[in-house]
């Protein structure tokens, strides 16, 4: 997997987008930004809209969960 880091503010995490997503308008995907306790997640079309926060151990067990399937 690439990633490209997305520009931010100073404040603002640094979002990336995997070289896998795709879709039909290039831009179905998710985005992760990685923080010391956090892992954020957001739709790549709705940058200025919510985001989830999930421990390091939640990421883990939904990538796992997803990889198995």
């Amino acid at each position: 997997m690439m990633r490209k880091a997305l520009a931010g503010g100073p404040s603002e995490p640094a979002w990336f987008r995997s070289s896998y997503s795709g879709g039909t308008d290039g831009e179905s995907c998710v985005e992760i930004a990685v923080a010391p306790r956090t892992i954020h997640v957001r739709d790549s079309k709705q940058t200025d809209g919510p985001h989830l926060g999930l421990t390091p151990q939640a990421w883990t067990a939904f990538v796992t969960y997803a990889s198995a399937g």
